[in-house]
């Protein structure tokens, strides 16, 4: 199968959708008929448009393909993703748009409700996918289902392929695909806790991948390299201004190892990127402030 010339440095597969955010003292939230909260907000991202988003803020050129409803939530993702700089392409689905309900702490931790809506057979068609495949360098997979019927067109254009397995806990069937056939993996240690490292080595035996990436929030990250013995510890940053909300941290995260790695760089280096990202991207509500490339360099924590 043959490539065309690169349109795009990033094709995101999937993973929009409209957070509703709930900000409450703490978490638990006390079991009660009624709570006070503030102002309830509704924001458009999830995790795949979080991850475009930030890889243009940073200067990437970026596509997204998804399915979403013809519905007001929608547009909103058609809105922000078109202000954002992304080309956007989105295929209707009759399900409707993808949602969420984000409980979000005082101290900036989160509890999300997440509404999929997706049915069991949902496809993106060959004819709408592939031409947008064969103009891109990389392609990052988002954990929907009918994302996993692309990997046997990515493999054979020879694409490289990134997934983000979230808090994927190694037993899961659904996650397992998109961990053995993709070259960069990120997760969360929240998932897997004590058997973070047993997992991510797993990813490397038994997958493609030749780099694991462990986000743990406060704590870092965690850096696996194919050939090398254990995970290099990559500290985390202080945000440089008080946290407002963690949603979207990861994403941001993601989004800064990938402009690192489609530079050029090695991979802690990478991993540096994504945790200047992913500190930055706690400051704004939903992660609605994008690290920039200008903010990056101005930074100078990267070499």
């Amino acid at each position: 199968m043959t490539r065309e010339s690169a349109e795009y440095d990033v094709l995101v597969v999937g993973g929009t959708g409209v957070d509703t955010v709930v900000r409450v003292d703490s978490l638990p939230v006390p079991l009660a008929d009624s709570v006070q909260v503030g102002p309830i907000e509704e924001w458009p991202g999830h995790t795949g448009a979080n991850v475009a988003i930030g890889a243009r803020a940073l200067g990437l050129e970026v596509g997204l393909i998804d399915c979403v409803g013809d519905d007001w939530t929608g547009a909103q993702i058609r809105t922000r993703l078109t202000e954002s700089g992304v080309d956007f392409a989105p295929l209707i689905s009759p399900s409707g748009t993808r949602r969420a309900v984000n409980l979000v702490a005082a101290d900036g931790r989160r509890m999300s409700f997440y509404d999929a809506r997706d049915p069991a057979d949902l496809r993106m068609p060959r004819d709408f996918y592939l031409p947008r495949l064969r103009r891109t360098r990389h392609a990052h997979v988002s954990i929907m289902n009918f994302a996993r019927f692309l990997y046997d067109d990515i493999e054979d254009l020879g694409i490289p392929v990134s997934t983000d397995l979230h808090d994927w806990d190694g037993l899961a069937e659904h996650h397992r695909e998109f961990a053995l056939r993709s070259d960069l993996v990120f997760l969360s240690a929240a998932g897997a806790g004590a058997d973070t490292t047993a997992l991510m080595r797993e990813i490397l035996r038994e997958g493609r991948a030749d780099t694991v990436v462990a986000t743990a929030g406060a704590d870092g990250s965690h850096l696996l390299v194919r050939g090398e013995a254990a995970p290099r510890h990559i500290p985390a940053l202080p945000p440089h201004s008080p946290v407002v909300d963690t949603n979207g941290a990861g994403d941001a995260y993601v989004s800064g190892f990938l402009y690192g790695r489609l530079s050029g760089l090695a991979p802690q280096h990478c991993a540096r990127i994504g945790a200047i990202a992913g500190a930055h991207a706690c400051t704004a509500p939903a992660a609605t402030d994008p690290l920039t490339l200008e903010r990056l360099l101005a930074t100078d924590q990267i070499a």
